[in-house]
């Protein structure tokens, strides 16, 4: 055979046809592949690959139903562009840029940067690399993306010259794509006259639509949708046996429809779980429901059922949150929660809606002042101006969608749940979190779940064939046996109580709903009024402190798929290995304190009251370290990974919010956000030779050898930082109590720095934008006198023109109003003492 017709020498390539990659497509690749020396087996019967026999998957999705088991078997699943593009090359391509892996978002992205600091360069190629992209250091005809600041660079002149087909971007949108881990439009950021720099970032946006979740807004449609072909050729239950939950309370009428439609298209009603391929449930819960997921059958809802008959084509039900059944009772940590949607539209906002109310929360049309959370797709708007002057919450819908997916509620502090792109409306990227089944698993059937010799199941229907109602149970075929689970068997999993950590509780009162209302889920709360009820007053409430994390552990991703590109070989061989050393490398990764930060807090808890429970085999956590400003971990995650397990090794548990640690490691005295509001708590302040100790000792070093002494510093904030730390310890965190402060949202910094810290020393938080009164006081009733307020502000314009309103308030209600610079707030929070000099007001 000539070098041509071996490029799939070794290759057994099977196919997963849909309506992307038809049967017509699929016969000329087959053409392709064996005449270039590969081999392409046939399918099945029922549609299924011989897994054991092949080397690659063609398949434009990664939602097909034996796509896990490949991926754990080391099979390459690759688009039908790879195919193509080996036979450009004349030699098998890479297979990660062409993956359908949904969580790999750069996977055909392939990116070459122009006039780039080396820094900002290193950083984009890495996160791409590391989200399934690659990255060229020369302008070609494979390059997509030019990652630039300006149009001058030659790279970008010769794109134009050549008329290269790719798109100029900032290194803004990559930014933004990885802090949200979704990949959106990059219109916004194209050169040469990206949105996201105009001056009007809260102008008018489109609300985009979202094709994944149509068919998927609501866990039960109101009505059986048509189905694309008819019955006769419905063939998405050839030889599939499902069975109906009598949870579902759906009439005989429609049952018989559903059961018509599934034999005449090759389907099996059974009602027996165990001899049932596919099970449609309400509810998660009871022994049946148990047994069909424990054995990995497919367990859906209503919807999830429609959505197979309207398209005729098999996808997962953990898929799409709104296909798999609904939790009997809250997620833990939604039930005194009472949430609104803004910047949502469609079946985007239908489809949060139903996710808030099957989350257990109460769902608002219009927000008032005790509403605990904002779901936005932007940051622009009347709900979003009204909940930053309430103090709260604002999130994206990752937060709700990760919550539910993971059967429990996420911190809000996590960054990518407070990211809010400019000039970009997140409702382009909902519905892309999907379950994940080990999660249920621990949460719902975590015992392998045993038959009942009393109740062996609901037999109250013979079962039916495609050739008609017989009352004949199908025999199985000869490779299966239902009474064997040794393969499926996963021990009982402990899953620790956690603490939510949510603001206060709100009424627990409900409203039961009509049967089958699309929008609210029975037994759900839904208020409905206008869109913002403004009170006479505010009453502020204090709010989490939003704390900012990098992304960790892309860099050993990056050096091992760089030195697999390298390995000789066969690539489907070399990518077999790479992905076997990347899941070791991710599993580690995992382990680390970093990555693993809030289940380490919790479990240090259970070991402090009870060492037998130790499992992880590190000692117990002795100390809660806080870094801040070490410069050997900017821009450097392997050695800040490395340098937090070998501290964890320790006893030293390195966390990321300033509330919790009891250590904090800094250079010297900064008035950053993380030093002033961990000061607050009166830690032991250590120098950050104290992590380099660590590096080198097999042992704990003594932290006295380590304290830090900055005498340059505390001269120039005029603060002994040993004072300043006692008076922290009897502050006790409350150091601004029943301190007003306001802030304007163009102050230098932002806002949320200075809401940080004021909170972290007990103060009274709020953004002034000049809407917001203070109800009038008359100095003859006020016997203890005029008390200062303060704003924090900058010197923008914008800011100037809220000063009058703001000490006109302040004079109505009896009070000295103070319109001061951020330096008032960083020297109090240095010296954690309230002190004031006339040097502070801003000059009018």
């Amino acid at each position: 055979m000539d070098k041509m017709g071996a490029i799939f020498d070794q290759c057994v390539i099977a196919f997963v046809p849909n309506r992307e990659l038809p049967d017509s497509l699929i016969a000329d690749y087959r053409k392709k592949i064996e005449g270039n020396g590969g081999t392409t087996p046939k399918a099945r019967r029922d549609g299924s690959i011989k897994l054991e026999d092949v080397t690659h998957i063609i398949s434009t999705t990664a939602d097909f139903p034996q796509y896990r088991e490949a991926r754990e078997m080391m099979i390459n699943v690759v688009r039908p562009t790879w195919l193509l593009e080996s036979i450009m090359r004349n030699k098998p391509a890479l297979t990660r840029p062409h993956t359908p892996d949904p969580n790999l978002i750069f996977h055909n992205v392939t990116v070459t940067c122009a006039d780039l600091p080396e820094g900002d360069k290193d950083a984009i190629v890495g996160g791409v690399l590391a989200m399934g992209g690659t990255e060229s250091s020369s302008l070609t005809k494979v390059v997509t993306h030019i990652c630039a600041l300006t149009m001058d660079h030659p790279k970008v002149a010769l794109a134009l010259e050549k008329g290269v087909n790719c798109k100029i971007v900032l290194p803004h949108w990559f930014h933004d794509c990885l802090r949200l881990g979704k990949r959106i439009n990059e219109l916004p950021y194209l050169l040469p006259d990206p949105e996201i720099l105009k001056s009007e970032p809260d102008a008018r946006l489109d609300i985009p639509s979202s094709e994944i979740i149509k068919g998927a807004s609501t866990p039960r449609p109101d009505i059986l949708p048509m189905a694309t072909d008819s019955p006769r050729h419905l063939n998405v239950f050839q030889d599939k046996r499902l069975m109906i939950s009598e949870d579902l309370n759906i009439g005989g009428r429609l049952r018989k429809v559903i059961e018509d439609l599934v034999v005449g298209g090759g389907g099996i009603i059974t009602t027996s779980v165990h001899n049932a391929d596919m099970y449609v449930f309400q509810w998660r819960g009871g022994r049946d429901y148990a047994i069909a997921s424990y054995a990995g059958k497919d367990v859906g809802n209503l919807s999830w059922l429609y959505y197979l008959i309207t398209h005729n084509e098999w996808t997962s039900p953990m898929k799409r949150l709104l296909h798999y059944p609904l939790p009997k009772d809250a997620i833990p940590g939604f039930k005194d929660l009472k949430i609104t949607l803004s910047n949502y539209g469609g079946d985007s906002r239908t489809y949060l809606e139903n996710l808030v109310l099957a989350c257990g929360a109460e769902f608002t049309k219009s927000m008032k002042e005790d509403n605990t959370h904002v779901i936005t797709a932007r940051k622009s708007g009347e709900k979003c101006d009204a909940a930053a002057e309430w103090n709260i919450e604002m999130v994206n819908h990752l937060w709700i969608e990760e919550s539910y997916a993971r059967c429990e509620i996420q911190r809000i502090t996590d960054p990518r749940y407070t990211c809010f792109p400019p000039r970009t409306n997140l409702g382009e990227i909902i519905g892309q979190t999907s379950f994940d089944m080990e999660t249920l698993q621990q949460v719902y059937f975590p015992k392998e779940p045993t038959p009942s010799p009393e109740k062996p199941g609901p037999l109250k229907r013979p079962e039916m064939n495609q050739k008609g109602h017989k009352e004949k149970t199908p025999e199985l075929p000869e490779d299966v046996n239902m009474d064997d689970d040794d393969d499926v068997h996963v021990p009982p999993v402990v899953i620790p109580a956690k603490k939510s950590g949510l603001p206060r509780g709100r009424s627990k009162s409900t409203t039961t709903l009509p049967k089958g209302t699309t929008t609210p889920i029975a037994n759900r709360r839904v208020s409905a009024g206008k869109e913002i009820d403004t009170p006479s007053s505010t009453n502020s409430r204090s709010a989490k402190d939003r704390a900012l994390t990098n992304l960790h552990g892309m860099a050993p991703d990056i050096a091992l798929y760089e030195k697999e590109k390298k390995r000789k070989g066969s690539v489907w061989g070399g990518e077999r290995a790479a992905n076997r050393i990347d899941k070791e490398r991710q599993d580690e990764r995992n382990s680390s304190p970093a990555v693993k930060e809030p289940r380490e807090r919790e479990d240090s808890e259970d070991e402090n009251t009870n060492p037998k429970r130790q499992r992880t085999g590190l000692p117990q956590v002795s100390m809660r370290l806080l870094v801040t400003s070490y410069g050997p971990w900017v821009a450097n995650t392997a050695r800040e990974d490395k340098d937090k397990r070998k501290m964890r090794e320790l006893g030293v548990l390195v966390v990321q919010d300033p509330i919790q640690c009891t250590y904090l490691a800094a250079p010297r005295m900064v008035r950053t956000k993380k030093f002033l509001c961990a000061l607050a708590t009166g830690p032991t302040i250590l120098h950050t030779s104290f992590i380099e100790a660590c590096g080198k000792s097999s042992v704990l070093p003594n932290t006295e050898a380590h304290l830090l002494k900055d005498t340059e510093n505390e001269n120039k904030f005029d603060v002994k930082l040993k004072d300043a730390v006692v008076r922290a310890k009897a502050n006790k965190r409350s150091l601004l109590r029943h301190v007003p402060i306001y802030c304007t949202n163009d102050v230098p910094n932002g806002p949320d720095t200075f809401k940080s810290i004021v909170q972290a020393n007990g103060g009274i938080f709020s953004l002034y934008t000049g809407k917001i009164s203070l109800k009038k006081v008359d100095p003859k009733d006020d016997p203890n006198g005029p008390e200062p307020v303060y704003l924090i502000t900058g010197e923008k314009p914008g800011d100037r023109k809220l000063w009058p309103g703001f000490e006109a308030m302040a004079k109505r209600a009896n009070m000295i109003p103070r319109i001061v610079t951020t330096s008032w707030i960083l020297d109090v929070g240095m010296a954690q003492q309230l002190i004031w000099k006339d040097e502070y007001l801003i000059d009018p």
